[in-house]
């Protein structure tokens, strides 16, 4: 006797997975977009080097990108611990791959990173860097997400008390 297996597609787990896994890149671009934003801006407008501004900008993604993902946990009641532990194992790989690629897209866009604020070619880049950056994402958050990792381990905690 042969049993069928529907196909992923056939069951909606593809388009399933694919929603979860937009939601979650966006939730992550979120707060990358937040730390990068926040760092172009600061270190544009103090006249910083384009290095001194992307660490910056990385290093307040990865702050913003945790952080975001942090207060539900932390509201539903976490230990702190546990809470810094699933914001690490959740947010790690994506917000890298954003920040890598981000910054990337940035440095080779003629005259991006040295665009005063008040230029449209800054604010461009910078939203077409993030928009590529979310691009690069999705794969890796989709394939963690798939086998249980990446936000999945943020969802299973949420509503713990």
């Amino acid at each position: 006797m042969q049993t069928h297996t529907p196909s992923p597609a056939a069951t909606g787990y593809d388009s399933s997975l694919n929603r979860v896994t937009a939601i979650a890149t966006a939730h992550c671009l979120t707060g990358c977009a937040i730390g990068e934003v926040l760092g172009m801006v600061i270190g544009t407008a103090l006249g910083w080097s384009a290095a001194a501004t992307i660490a910056l900008a990385v290093a307040l993604a990865f702050f913003f990108g945790y952080l975001l993902t942090s207060i539900p946990l932390l509201r539903a009641g976490m230990a702190f611990g546990v809470v810094v532990k699933t914001a690490l194992a959740a947010d790690t790989a994506s917000i890298a791959i954003m920040e890598i690629v981000d910054n990337l897209v940035m440095l080779v866009i003629p005259g991006a990173m040295t665009a005063g604020l008040a230029s449209p070619l800054f604010w461009g880049s910078l939203v077409f860097a993030l928009a590529v950056a979310y691009v690069a994402a999705f794969p890796i958050n989709r394939y963690l997400i798939a086998r249980g990792r990446g936000h999945a381990v943020v969802h299973a905690h949420h509503g713990h008390h």
